[in-house]
């Protein structure tokens, strides 16, 4: 790359990596409620991050990182329903962010990444309920001001697609299927309101910090090149992706999705007073998440409620793309080229900088005779994919960062440590944590080398 400032790093989220619960007075989080299957790791221990922070640290210097995307978990800052803030939380990130600034390592910190306070479900429903509007301002207010001055990137929220549509890590457990995807809606404009309230706030405590969401791009191709399939594919990507990205940075939906959802019953309640909140702001910087690509053709027969959400209408099906090559756990199959398609329409929409967040290969590993593992799958998928950055370069998107998922292999939010990302093997099962003991990938070496030389090129 030939921005010398360029922010080579690698992403976690607090649930999957922290560990350490019910110490430091932290609180009940959805991801620690939910049911987990018998025999699947949870979040318990996870990669016990909370007693490993000091090794991992010392990893990520090693690795030569520029910078980490990391989150924080809102029930360990704030226990219970009362809000009150949690010293020890306070303090066990107040000792992490200064080491890595100690480091030269530049956090990265999601505020909200799928973890949802169990309080504030029980209390109040969660997300449905508009008094978690309050609640999450209140929150980001805490985190800003005592993170003043060390914190200079920001993520209000990840994956809204996922935070939203995930009934489990979201408290939405809605029976009825019809009511359930409008519940998705209603809970999507509380996140966008609340989104907007914090890019102000920020600005307001620490005019320097930058701000932004996280959004998993939807990349559709049409199944045919028939139009009805074209269609199906740019609507797709309309609900999929854009809907929620247009209310982050836009506040408003576009045309075709506001008719779309009003006239089908699923347009959220608002109040006149929302639309200020939602015009007067926007993001600094749009967060990416990319890991394949999906397939549309024209909708036929009865709607399907037993899939994703944000699937669930009568213009579309998702289908398998027969032009790629699937692998174990990415049944979508590999696409780098998607995620340059994706990034430039996102910059063609909104002109704002950009920062790839979550960007990896899921794959299941055990330690070799040597106690290696050697992935040379992961460098592949790697390599292509910073290609295309690179190609974005050339063309003057202005692209600031890449953070692969995932710096270390986490307990996946629904298939535990069976699905493994990382570039650090943590050597633990799925219902023995052992020590969880870090083990060095080849692609953690392989990395190292693309940081030093700030790109590919000949590596």
């Amino acid at each position: 790359m030939r921005n010398t400032d360029f922010l080579w790093g690698a992403s976690t989220s607090a649930f999957q990596v922290e560990g350490g619960f019910g110490e430091g007075n932290k609180g009940l989080a959805t991801t620690d409620t939910r049911k987990v299957p018998e025999g699947m790791a949870d979040t318990k221990i996870a990669a016990d991050h909370y007693h490993h922070w000091k090794e991992d640290v010392e990893l990520m210097a090693e690795l030569g990182m520029k910078c980490y995307r990391m989150g924080f978990s809102w029930s360990r800052i704030m226990p219970d329903a009362t809000m009150e803030i949690n010293e020890e939380g306070l303090a066990f990130y107040d000792q992490l962010i200064d080491a890595l600034i100690d480091k030269g390592i530049e956090p990265l910190v999601t505020l909200y990444h799928f973890e949802c306070p169990q309080a504030l479900v029980d209390a109040f429903g969660g997300w449905l309920d508009r008094r978690m509007i309050d609640a999450y301002v209140k929150y980001a207010k805490v985190c800003f001001e005592h993170f003043k001055g060390r914190i200079r990137y920001w993520v209000t929220v990840n994956e809204q697609l996922i935070a939203t549509a995930a009934g489990d890590l979201n408290g939405n457990h809605e029976t009825d299927p019809k009511q359930s995807l409008k519940n998705v809606y209603q809970m999507s404009y509380h996140v966008s309101v609340a989104e907007h309230m914090a890019f102000n706030l920020l600005r307001q405590i620490d005019p320097i910090a930058k701000i932004g969401p996280v959004c998993s791009i939807q990349v559709v191709y049409p199944l045919t090149s028939r139009n009805e399939d074209a269609m199906a594919a740019w609507q797709a990507e309309e609900i999929m992706e854009f809907s929620l990205l247009d209310m982050s940075v836009r506040g408003r939906y576009s045309p075709f999705v506001t008719h779309y959802l009003k006239a089908h019953g699923l347009f959220p309640s608002v109040r006149e007073e929302d639309d200020e909140i939602l015009r007067q702001t926007v993001p600094d910087f749009i967060g990416v998440n990319y890991y394949f690509s999906v397939c549309a053709k024209k909708h036929e027969g009865e709607i399907n409620y037993h899939q994703p959400p944000f699937w669930i209408n009568d213009l579309y099906d998702i289908v398998a793309n027969p032009c790629l090559e699937k692998t174990e756990w990415m049944d979508m199959g590999v696409d780098p080229m998607g995620l340059r398609i994706g990034m430039e329409k996102i910059y063609n929409r909104y002109q704002l900088p950009m920062i790839v967040t979550e960007n990896g290969m899921a794959v299941s590993e055990k330690l070799d005779e040597e106690g290696k593992i050697h992935d040379d799958y992961r460098i592949s998928y790697l390599r292509a994919h910073i290609e295309q950055l690179e190609i974005l370069e050339d063309e003057g998107i202005p692209v600031f960062g890449y953070c692969p998922w995932s710096f270390m292999d986490v307990v996946s939010s629904h298939q535990g440590f069976n699905k493994r990302y990382g570039l650090v093997f943590i050597d633990r099962t799925e219902t023995d944590a052992k020590d969880c003991a870090r083990v060095k990938k080849d692609s953690f070496y392989w990395y190292q080398g693309v940081i030093k030389n700030n790109g590919i090129g000949d590596h």
